[in-house]
């Protein structure tokens, strides 16, 4: 009876309707509210602490249950399905770009620019390059991830992605394998941009990124077959980099940043089998705002331009 009882409150606070518990008619919490009482699990030492303790007793873990907030942002990071909003992102945002300038989807130099968005509505959406940062714009290193310089450049870039990112979710989780995915495209970005400073975008960083987790991955669980396949392929698809196809140029400094970025993140994580602490979290849903706030950013930005301010 004890367990039906317990699984009774659990089902109802799931959900926002009205339930009865004990006999007594009342309203649970709605999953994204906070918990405002009772107890959480610490996600250092595993061991009961109040949710409202600003340190652990038992280990010194700070704010262990993110004074409530905790257990819904890794509920909500379980629930989300990280591929198909990147995904979706990125398909998103390149139909926007060619709508900021249709006619310039259509003025082929070759058959790789079909359907590509003009450099003027990338630079509206936030494209990067030394141009950019160099004036401050620090915001289009996390803008220009999720643009796509041409229809091609898209397909390839996603397909890639819904391969790899649902395995790196797998093996990490999801809120470990979002802040690989933009830390490896960032730090591609960051190192395009010293190198050479030309204006780029694109998630290939990112999908570079993926590679290096997967290695991590392989090499810390001393799979042996696997790492070497990720190896040969990663190699395969960073000096096919080299080779101009059709004019179409590659920007292989992101790839070798995205690739050390996404190794060094992948290195600091742990795997899915270990539940996300709250600086896991914090990060993650950090960078969540920091790539929404950087988009509204690059777009008061770009109203102050035409404003004339």
């Amino acid at each position: 009876m004890g367990g039906e009882r317990l699984l009774g409150r659990e089902s109802c606070a799931r959900g926002a309707r009205p339930c009865n518990v004990h006999g007594g008619r009342g309203f649970a919490y709605p999953a994204l509210m906070n918990q405002r009482t009772g107890a959480v699990l610490c996600p250092n030492c595993r061991k009961l602490v109040g949710v409202n303790e600003p340190v652990c007793p038992f280990c010194g873990f700070k704010a262990p249950g993110l004074f409530g907030f905790g257990p819904a942002l890794q509920r909500l990071a379980r629930q989300l399905d990280l591929p198909k909003l990147v995904i979706g992102a990125c398909v998103a945002l390149y139909v926007v770009s060619l709508l900021l300038d249709p006619g310039a989807a259509f003025r082929m130099q070759g058959m790789f620019d079909f359907l590509s968005p003009s450099s003027g509505a990338l630079a509206v959406l936030g494209m990067t390059g030394r141009f950019a940062t160099d004036h401050g714009r620090w915001w289009t290193l996390l803008t220009s991830v999720f643009l796509h310089g041409s229809l091609l450049h898209l397909l390839f870039n996603m397909a890639v992605t819904s391969r790899f990112l649902p395995e790196v979710v797998e093996l990490y989780g999801g809120a470990r394998a979002w802040t690989i995915y933009v830390v490896a495209g960032v730090v591609g970005f960051v190192l395009s941009n010293l190198a050479t400073g030309a204006p780029t975008i694109g998630a290939s960083g990112s999908v570079f990124g993926l590679f290096a987790a997967l290695i991590v991955f392989g090499r810390r669980t001393h799979q042996h077959v696997m790492t070497q396949q990720l190896w040969t392929m990663a190699a395969v698809m960073f000096l096919a980099g080299f080779i101009s196809f059709g004019g179409m140029n590659v920007n292989v400094w992101a790839h070798a940043g995205g690739f050390a970025g996404g190794f060094v993140a992948a290195e600091a994580m742990k795997f899915s089998n270990e539940r996300p602490g709250l600086g896991a979290l914090l990060v993650s849903w950090g960078l969540l705002v920091a790539v929404i706030g950087a988009f509204a950013t690059q777009m008061l930005f770009i109203a102050r331009v035409f404003a004339g301010g």
